[in-house]
């Protein structure tokens, strides 16, 4: 039997928003946010050139304040043929979010998205893959189909636990109050399509904004992309591999060379298929694909 490998690009098309989503940082800087309108403009262009380039269509994570700031941009995505999904409004990191914010966050952005595309969106993503307990629950009452921001597993799909219950350490209590197991995990009905920090241009190839270095050399990081795609192909008949990226990051012409190069390398494989994050997880709805199952807790 062959090989069965679907990679794909997730895209988060943050431009602006993540530099004016100030939790934690401060007031916003204007050259920060000059670096969100090149990555809206001129490296979302490039990102777009590079895709059509090797006949990939892909997934753009857009925020609600990108698809309202840049609409003839983000209209280009659609047209070209790529999915539109979900990444809040304007960057908000959802774990520090009250239920209602987070709430009103995903309608606010589902609206933006339905307006552009013509059709309510089947992913999302959270901004700096920071989620709450309410997370699930909620996507799954707002009829999102698949997620890409936990880590159960890094190359398989999975349905997506709903969040268990634990006790966090309270050093002020005594300590047979928190030494307890978490609850038995139980499935959603949200698909996850794994999120990978090690997959991830934006910790190496970032300048700023708590995490990310900026100044990774490039082949460091195919090494690091290239080692996980080579272990994958090895050990596993059929994997997913999502790369997530950001076009003021991989829009920039060193880290452009990056890409093509992983590509490039991919593309040598048999079995390769590259398609949308939302394709992913239709596959593994259909049973065409197969995948993980999510266990542990106490019952």
């Amino acid at each position: 039997m062959g090989k069965k490998v679907l990679c794909g690009y997730g895209i988060d098309l943050d431009a602006v928003s993540s530099w004016i989503n100030t939790s934690g940082k401060g007031r916003a800087d204007a050259t920060d946010v000059s670096r969100g309108i090149f990555g809206a403009t001129v490296g979302l262009d490039r990102v777009l050139k590079m895709l059509q380039k090797y006949n990939i269509k892909a997934t753009f994570f857009v925020p609600g304040h990108t698809m309202d700031s840049f609409p003839s941009q983000v209209a280009k995505v659609h047209e070209q043929g790529h999915e539109i999904g979900l990444h809040g409004y304007t960057h908000e990191y959802v774990s520090g979010l009250s239920e209602e914010q987070e709430r009103a966050v995903l309608q606010k952005s589902i609206e933006a998205a339905t307006r552009i595309t013509g059709k309510p969106p089947h992913g999302w993503t959270a901004p700096a893959w920071t989620t709450s307990p309410n997370t699930v629950k909620i996507l799954e009452e707002s009829s999102i189909m698949y997620d890409h921001s936990f880590m159960h597993h890094d190359s398989q799909p999975y349905y997506l636990p709903y969040n268990p219950d634990y006790i966090e350490t309270d050093y002020s209590k005594k300590a047979e109050e928190w030494m307890r197991p978490m609850s038995a995990l139980k499935d959603s009905s949200i698909i996850e399509i794994p999120a990978n920090w090690h997959l991830d241009d934006w910790p190496p190839l970032n300048i700023g904004q708590g995490i990310g270095s900026g100044f990774i050399d490039p082949d460091v990081v195919f090494k690091i992309w290239k080692a996980q795609f080579d272990f994958f192909y090895r050990d596993y008949d059929s994997f997913i591999f999502p790369i997530s990226i950001h076009p003021q990051v991989s829009g920039k012409a060193h880290v452009q060379l990056l890409q093509e190069g992983m590509i490039n390398y991919i593309n040598t494989h048999p079995g390769v298929e590259w398609v949308p994050l939302g394709e992913m997880a239709e596959q593994f709805k259909s049973g065409k694909l197969p995948g993980h199952a999510v266990q542990g807790g106490a019952s």
